[in-house]
Order: C-alpha cells, then sequence, then structure tokens
C-alpha cells in the first residue's frame, strides 16, 4: 500500500456567533495516500473550505490533528508551516488568484522563486509545466490577456511546479462552464497522477467527484465515503 500522504484525525471546528458555538466540522477522518485522488462533495455552507483550510495548515482545528508527510502541521510555528506548505502542498482555488501584474510563466515560477531556486532552474520547470497544460505559446500573457479556462490551466500550473506530495483543489471549475470545467477538470487530475501527487478536491459537482478514486460526503460537518446525493 502506498504511503499516507495527509492524515486528518478527530478533526472538529467550532466558532463562536454572537455567543453561540456553532459546529462546522465534526470527528472528520481523512486519509490520502500518494498518487490517489479524492473528492469531498457537498452542498455551499457545508464546510468544505473549512476542511480543505485545515487540512493546509492555514487554520486551526478546535480538536484533532493533521498530519502532512509525518508532521503534526499544527503544532510547528508558522514560519516551519509557511515552508511544509511551499515544499509539499499545490494549491488551486475557483478564482485562480494570479497575480495581474506578472506574465503566466512569472506566475508558475513564484511559488519556486519564494523558494529561492535558481531563476533559470524555476523558468525551465515553469515552461515545462506551461507546455504540460497546453500553453507553451501563452507564457508571456498576463492574465488579464487569457481566457477563464486559461488562467486555471495556469493555475494548475503554478500547483504542480513544486512536486508537491498533494494538490489541494477548491471547486477549481466552479467559475467555468461545462466545456472548460471538463476539460480543466481533466487536465488537473492528469497532471497530478502523471506525478504521483495525492489530489483533494472539494466540489459540489457530483459528476466530476466521480471520475476519482474516492468520494466522500460533507453532510452536518460529517465526513462519510460513498453514499448517494445529500
Amino acid at each position: 500500500m502506498s504511503e499516507a500522504v495527509l492524515i486528518a484525525q478527530g478533526l472538529s471546528k467550532r466558532y463562536q456567533d454572537a455567543g453561540t458555538a456553532v459546529s462546522v466540522l465534526s470527528g472528520v477522518d481523512l486519509t490520502v495516500r500518494r498518487g490517489e485522488s479524492v473528492a469531498v462533495v457537498g452542498v455551499s455552507g457545508s464546510g468544505k473550505s473549512t476542511l480543505l483550510h485545515l487540512l493546509a495548515g492555514l487554520d486551526t482545528p478546535t480538536a484533532g490533528e493533521v498530519v502532512l508527510l509525518g508532521a503534526r502541521i499544527h503544532t510547528l510555528s508558522e514560519r516551519a508551516k509557511g515552508r511544509l506548505r511551499n515544499q509539499a502542498l499545490g494549491f488551486v482555488y475557483q478564482f485562480h488568484h494570479l497575480l495581474p501584474e506578472f506574465t503566466a510563466l512569472e506566475n508558475v515560477m513564484m511559488p519556486l522563486v519564494i523558494r529561492r531556486e535558481a531563476r533559470e532552474s524555476a523558468e525551465r520547470s515553469a515552461r515545462a509545466l506551461l507546455a504540460t497544460v497546453g500553453l507553451a505559446d501563452r507564457a508571456h500573457h498576463r492574465p488579464a490577456q487569457l481566457s477563464g479556462g486559461e488562467r486555471q490551466r495556469v493555475a494548475i500550473a503554478r500547483a504542480l511546479v513544486t512536486q508537491p506530495a498533494c494538490v489541494l483543489a477548491d471547486e477549481p471549475t466552479g467559475n467555468l462552464d461545462r466545456g472548460n470545467a471538463e476539460q480543466v477538470f481533466a487536465l488537473l487530475q492528469a497532471a497530478a497522477r502523471e506525478r504521483g501527487a495525492a489530489l483533494v478536491v472539494v466540489t459540489h459537482d457530483e459528476t466530476l467527484a466521480a471520475r476519482l478514486d474516492r468520494t466522500y460526503h460533507l453532510v452536518a460537518g460529517r465526513l462519510t465515503e460513498g453514499g448517494g446525493p445529500y
């Protein structure tokens, strides 16, 4: 059996709202292994994005823990968390979050630049990823010069350029029409698989989720594998 890349154990999250405790997640358990793809499906407001933020160490759980490549991420200093995220995780969001003043190539290079990798090496890696997502001829275009589908493909290249152990994708096709959504989702899945990266996709789209190795449903803060619609 392949190595467990990301493990969530007893993960819970509660917020205080006007003095009342609001439970968003309750005792979530999830193990994702190298090279496998997992969908987390839920309606809007079900806690999907909260779960993804906890898995990435961007938020702190009320209870439970997340283990990323053997490290208990919530016990790390902010600097150590940032370093681990840069080394081990790739992110794709519904809205691409590309830097508008930089070209597609520069956007894809950015995680490697932050890592202080030599510019020549970073550019070589970024160009290879842009070719993988079919955008070799758009490398010097800025986001405003790209279509929505092209911007998401740049975001996928950026997520994979560091050779992460795991890619976390939050509604990566939610801002695209059906045709572009199908293409971008297939590209994300294939590119992650080709690099042996685990893939966790949060989505409300059952059809796309069914393409992945496993599907979980998040309902009333609880995560269950398989099952039907809500």
